[in-house]
């Protein structure tokens, strides 16, 4: 077993590692930038160091500082969480050539998942379905572009290789807008990723999203915890996330499942991973695979009763997974909210102090939060203060829970989403169920 692990991030996901670690008797050292001193996970580990002052890129982001850090407590292992380092595979190099475990996959693993290109074609090889597009990187020759898009067929999609987080894409509706569009991509893409290689699909209308979750010992066994339904979201940021995504067929469902967990033994994936899909008639079409732990894991941990963290943790010690397939039983229904410190109407940051706070409870109501009272939450870093998860027999009783967590949830002092999220586990069609990635947009007039 990993003796001591190092905790490289903040916030709830922050805590939620602490606590896995505490379940497995593994030491912890909590990593800190300057405002970050009076957080719940900092005060509750073993150890705890302030690595820099504020801004992400002088403490979480500060590789140097956290290798330090590990060195100097004598830790084994760093879990990244997700955001941050999480997804840096020059971050996860370090770490391991220091002599010390990165709680994920390999190195090469996330290289090839984050560069776009590369993990569409390790998918295809694999068997996973994929959008149709480029099958690589798109060159400059303007009547090489209108025939790759003309194959592909209108409308198509230009995506950043290097993208994340909806930035470096653009849709293409016609031909004489196709070589523009592609450029200006390729200009995004190199300003915010430092990377200007950009590919093109197929732009499919009105799919939903929705991903599967994967755990992977490296060791030739990799199992599937079922998938998820993501399709509410503004500017390509998730909202509200449900497990099991309902209205997919089984047969399609299998399918998906089965290609997912043959890449991963393919691919030697090692720790927790999403596969990320966009789903429409029918079909299931993957755009990326996470290779962290995502924002969104309870919802799978509720239907199956497996923790998800603690399964990262065992398998970075070099355990083989206890778990097989035949051992995971879905059972039941849940939904996750977010919960933001933002103005419901502009969406805008909304930092300040909790003069008054209260945690929704009741049977099947779980809340992961960092927040109490007098936490004051800083401007610097994500909005995300706390989620919300519900479950429920089935998906109305889910939701219904849902509902009366939102109505108790009480955060004073600052603004934040929870009246928005009030509103949307009532909306009509998202109590019907299987609404597309468009639908929160279209209804906040977006």
């Amino acid at each position: 077993m990993l003796d001591k692990v190092l905790i490289a991030n903040r916030g709830e996901i922050a805590l939620r590692i602490l606590r896995a670690c505490k379940e497995l008797r593994i030491k912890t050292v909590a990593v800190h930038s300057k405002i970050d001193a009076n957080l719940k996970h900092v005060k509750l580990a073993d150890e705890a160091l302030c690595i820099g002052p504020n801004p992400s890129s002088q403490s979480y982001l500060n590789v140097p500082a956290i290798i330090s850090a590990m060195e100097i407590t004598n830790s084994t292992g760093v879990h990244p969480g997700y955001g941050f380092l999480a997804e840096n595979a020059d971050f996860a190099e370090r770490v391991e050539r220091s002599g010390f475990v990165f709680i994920g996959p390999t190195a090469a693993v996330i290289r090839i998942m984050g560069d776009k290109v590369a993990a569409i074609q390790a998918m295809q090889k694999a068997g996973v379905p994929t959008v149709p597009g480029s099958n690589g990187a798109l060159n400059s020759d303007p009547k090489i572009l209108r025939e790759t898009a003309e194959r592909i067929g209108f409308p198509v999609i230009t995506k950043a290789a290097a993208g994340g987080g909806g930035r470096g894409m653009g849709v293409v509706e016609s031909a004489e807008t196709l070589v523009k569009a592609v450029n200006i991509t390729r200009s995004e893409a190199q300003a915010a990723f430092g990377d200007g290689t950009v590919y093109m699909e197929k732009f499919l209308q009105n799919p939903r999203h929705v991903e599967v979750q994967v755990l992977s010992d490296g060791q030739g066994h990799a199992i599937h915890l079922g998938d998820r339904d993501c399709s509410l979201q503004r500017r390509h940021q998730k909202v509200l996330e449900e497990a099991p995504a309902p209205g997919i067929p089984e047969e399609a469902r299998q399918q998906v499942f089965e290609s997912c967990v043959n890449a991963c033994i393919q691919i030697n994936y090692r720790g927790a991973g999403t596969f990320e899909f966009l789903y429409q008639d029918n079909e299931f079409y993957f755009i990326e695979m996470n290779t962290r732990i995502q924002v969104e894991h309870p919802v799978s941990e509720m239907i199956t009763g497996i923790d998800i963290v603690k399964e990262q943790l065992l398998i970075a010690s070099g355990r083989p997974l206890s778990i097989t397939q035949q051992d995971v039983v879905f059972r039941g229904h849940a939904f996750e909210c977010r919960i933001n410190a933002e103005d419901p109407v502009s969406f805008l940051p909304q930092p300040g102090t909790i003069r008054a706070y209260h945690a929704p409870g009741g049977n099947g109501v779980r809340v992961d939060s960092h927040i109490y009272n007098g936490y004051v939450v800083p401007p610097h870093y994500d909005s995300l203060i706390g989620k919300i998860i519900t479950y429920g027999s089935d998906r109305a009783s889910a939701l219904s829970r849902m509902a009366n967590a939102l109505d108790e949830m009480l955060i004073d002092g600052i603004k934040t989403n929870i009246e928005l999220h009030a509103d949307l586990v009532r909306d009509p069609a998202f109590k019907q169920g299987g609404v597309n990635i468009h639908y929160l947009e279209k209804k906040l007039g977006l």
